[in-house]
């Protein structure tokens, strides 16, 4: 089996113990930090290309594939039906953040609070890439309570609940492609777990995700899915069908065919023959067997 050391993955399973948990734990994690409504406030929803860019580095990312393929046990089918019994919490909070998402919008100024939103995704790229850079980096929830403060307007400010039917679908959406993203890895589990770089696909999962932080703070166009090629091309790199047999070989060969005090080297040693007693020997007698600066 595939083993990664995800350093998001990792630090939860401290806490949490256990796949399903820790699986839960991941996959909630972006409504619990404010990452995903901080994405819908910013507009990453509008096109449907944004959608799947959300759903799969968002809900799906890497640490999801390394909890599914590293952690997770059963046959396919138990994990399909755990997965699926996690998308029963999952999309419901999605749709809740999704429709209050408008109310906290007329409450911001969304200039600035873009700004935030873009960084608190490259915090969670820097995260994902380097468990040491990421013991420097604040928790995203904490650059996103900065952003609402610096981007609150409360001149006139009222408290209305704003209702947006097709943002809440969208955001649906998003979260049931991050759940159906996960089901497909875990239905392909026995492939992919003797195939799949996990290491290589977290490192291109951090670069999608700053892709995605580049459109969001307007850097690179939005029209673009830029991020989504990069993991499309992430994955097509971190899969290797012939890397389990390769590693086989590998150990194969290392190994010693004859060992030290076999009998083949010691015919070989038998065979060797016999230093010339009368040639004087290079090296130092016994009164010289030291080095004066030993």
């Amino acid at each position: 089996m595939s083993v990664s050391q995800h350093p998001i993955a990792l630090r939860l399973e401290r806490r949490v113990g256990g796949a399903t948990k820790l699986l839960a734990t991941v996959m909630m994690l972006p409504l619990i930090d404010g990452i995903f409504p901080a994405l819908i406030l910013a507009g990453a929803l509008t096109y449907p290309f944004g959608i799947l860019e959300t759903g799969l580095l968002i809900f799906g990312g890497s640490a999801t594939v390394a909890v599914v393929l590293a952690e997770m046990d059963g046959s396919p089918r138990e994990r399909v039906r755990a997965i699926a019994l996690l998308a029963l919490v999952l999309l419901p909070a999605a749709a809740v953040e999704a429709a209050l998402a408008p109310t906290v919008q007329s409450l911001i100024d969304m200039a600035v609070f873009e700004r935030f939103a873009g960084l608190v995704i490259l915090t969670v790229a820097a995260k994902t890439a380097s468990a040491r850079v990421g013991e420097y980096l604040p928790r995203p929830a904490v650059i996103i309570g900065l952003g609402l403060i610096a981007s609150l307007q409360p001149a006139g400010a009222s408290v209305t609940f704003v209702a947006d039917p097709g943002l809440v679908v969208r955001g649906v959406a998003a979260a049931g492609v991050g759940v159906g993203f996960a089901m497909l890895i875990a239905a392909l589990g026995p492939v992919l777990q003797e195939s799949v770089d996990l290491d290589l696909f977290r490192f291109g999962s951090a670069v999608a995700l700053g892709m995605l932080a580049l459109s969001v703070l307007g850097l690179m166009p939005t029209e673009a899915p830029v991020a989504l090629g990069v993991l499309c091309v992430t994955a097509l790199f971190s899969f290797d069908p012939g890397r389990a047999p390769a590693a086989d070989d590998a150990d194969a060969g290392d190994e010693d065919p004859a060992p030290e005090g076999s009998p083949e080297v010691a015919d070989e040693d038998a065979d060797a023959p016999a230093e010339d007693e009368g040639r004087p020997s290079p090296f130092p007698v016994e009164e010289e067997s030291r080095a004066p600066w030993l």
